[in-house]
Formats: structure tokens, C-alpha cells, sequence
């Protein structure tokens, strides 16, 4: 199984890809071909954490994939091991010159490196690709540069996929992750409401760092961490105006036609259509009428997916 690590428990010497690989969509996969050929090193992902911007300017990151999300899908692409270089001031004063020898060269041992046509780093981010190759110049280092990948629509980016799922459009999100997108969460004990209006529902208690889709109601397929299961479910992201306008956005999730206790179990959500925006009903007999309308066109759109 592909490792988790620090760069002090690194498999020696690497052929590297540098960057954030949020998303892991098309471009990243394409740099990540470059170095899984250089099969005479251990092929190797190196991303800062937690994410410069966190450091230097107090912002939140919220990111598509966390860590431990990346690792299979990074096996699959035949990655052996993914490095976490801990990101702090000391490390954002190093000149991209001190980066590359002490970071890349002396504790990872790089034999192939793999960037992005754009890619910057070091102090202030001064340094660019024209740094690596004047600094590995007169070494016995490869350094192999992935231009910028573009569709139709305009450059590939997790950006890009953050502003599509911002606005529900999990389709062209999925065309560009190339896969579907998903998050998972352990179940907690909830106010039980929807079980006295015959919608009982498993809340989830999600990872702070993990970005998700724009609020509202979605048929999603859930998985519970026993099974590969999918089921058809329906799943609620956002406030709760009818039940308590007051309430913390949350993540509800009503398995269709299923009655199991989840409490304590993860359970991963794979969202694949917006059934609607969230509405404040008069009372609770209207929510209940409304959900059962959402559970039919539910049912209508899975029987177009393939689990």
C-alpha cells in the first residue's frame, strides 16, 4: 500500500512530482505519468502541509481531497509514496536555490523531477522552473516540465472543479476529475427529527478541512465503511430553515428504503445530482410531502447512473 510519510522516512532516491494535487484531475495525472516511468526510483508525490496560504496569510484552504483520500487513487496511477513537507515560516524564508538542494536533493534524493510549466516556489515564490535547471545543472538530475493542460472550456484546474461544485454542477465536475467526486464522515447523534416524521437520517460529522458541494438537497449514493455497497440515498447539505434556521449547516443523509443504525460507522457520500434548493416550509407536514417528492425524483435519476 502506497505511504503516507515524512520526508525523514522517505524511500530513497526518488523520481518526484512537486505540487498540491488537489483534485488529482487530468493535469496532475499527466505529470504523474512522467514520473511513475522513471521506475529505476520510487516514484514519489511531494505537497506542503498545511498549504503555504495557511501560514503566511491565516487563510482557510479548503481542499478537495484530503491526504488520506489521495492514496488509493494515487496507487492506482502507480505513485508508491506520498510526502508531506510540513510548511512553516522557517521553511517559507528558504531562496528556491536552498529549497532544491536541501529539501529536494539531500532529504528526498530526486534523480527525475516533475513540475508544472507554471509552477513556483521558495521564498516569496521567486523561484520558477528556469531555477531548477540552473541549479541541477551540473548534476545527474532529469527534470521533466508538464505544460499546462487545456479543454474547450478553458484550463484544467482545481479551481475550475471548486467553482462547479460551488454551483452543484457535479457532471462537468466529474468529466474533470475523472472520477466522482466524494467525502466522507462519521455518524453522530442528530435530534432524531427525522425519524418521528418517517425520514430518519444519519448525520454526519465532517472533516473542517474538506471542501463540499454548494448547499441543497442531492440524490447521492452512500457507502457504509463495512460494506462497497452503494445506496440510493438522499442527502441534505446546508441549514435547516424549517426544522431550526438557527442550526449550524450540517450534512444529513436518508438512506432510501433502508433502516440501519449507523451511529459511530463512516459513511462516504458520493453526490451526483441537485435535486433542489433548500426551502423553509410553513411546518412539518409540508417538509414530509416535500421529501417524498425528493425520494420520486431520486429514484428516477438513479435508475440512469450506474453505481
Amino acid at each position: 500500500m502506497i505511504s503516507l510519510i515524512s520526508p525523514s522516512e522517505v524511500k530513497k532516491p526518488t523520481s518526484i512530482a512537486i505540487g498540491s494535487f488537489d483534485g488529482l484531475h487530468a493535469g496532475h495525472r499527466k505529470l504523474i505519468k512522467s514520473v511513475v516511468k522513471e521506475n529505476q526510483y520510487t516514484p514519489t508525490i511531494a505537497s506542503f502541509w498545511p498549504h503555504p496560504r495557511e501560514v503566511l496569510y491565516k487563510e482557510t484552504r479548503l481542499r478537495l481531497d484530503l491526504p488520506d483520500e489521495k492514496l488509493p487513487i494515487l496507487e492506482d496511477l502507480g505513485i508508491e509514496q506520498l510526502v508531506l513537507i510540513p510548511f512553516n515560516e522557517e521553511l517559507s524564508k528558504l531562496s528556491p536555490e536552498r529549497f532544491i538542494k536541501e529539501i529536494l536533493i539531500n532529504q528526498l534524493q530526486a534523480k527525475n523531477i516533475s513540475v508544472g510549466a507554471n509552477f513556483k516556489f521558495g521564498f516569496r515564490r521567486s523561484g520558477d522552473i528556469n531555477t531548477i535547471k540552473k541549479t541541477i545543472k551540473d548534476k545527474d538530475i532529469k527534470l521533466k516540465i508538464t505544460p499546462i493542460l487545456e479543454d474547450k472550456e478553458g484550463r484544467i484546474s482545481s479551481s475550475r472543479i471548486r467553482n462547479l461544485l460551488e454551483k452543484s454542477d457535479l457532471k462537468n465536475a466529474f468529466k474533470i476529475l475523472n472520477r466522482p467526486y466524494s467525502f466522507n464522515g462519521k455518524v453522530v447523534k442528530g435530534k432524531g427529527i427525522g425519524k418521528t416524521i418517517g425520514w430518519p437520517t444519519a448525520n454526519l460529522e465532517i472533516d473542517g478541512r474538506k471542501f463540499l458541494p454548494g448547499e441543497g438537497v442531492y440524490a447521492a449514493w452512500a457507502t457504509i465503511e463495512t460494506s462497497n455497497h452503494k445506496i440510493e440515498s438522499i442527502m441534505n447539505l446546508g441549514s435547516q430553515p424549517t426544522i431550526n434556521p438557527l442550526l449550524p449547516s450540517a450534512v444529513e443523509v436518508h438512506l432510501i428504503n433502508r433502516d440501519i443504525d449507523l451511529y459511530g460507522l463512516n459513511l462516504t457520500v458520493e453526490p451526483i445530482e441537485k435535486l433542489r434548493s433548500q426551502i423553509k416550509f410553513e411546518n412539518i407536514d409540508q417538509l414530509s410531502n416535500q421529501i417524498r417528492k425528493d425520494r420520486k425524483n431520486a429514484l428516477r435519476i438513479f435508475k440512469n447512473y450506474k453505481k
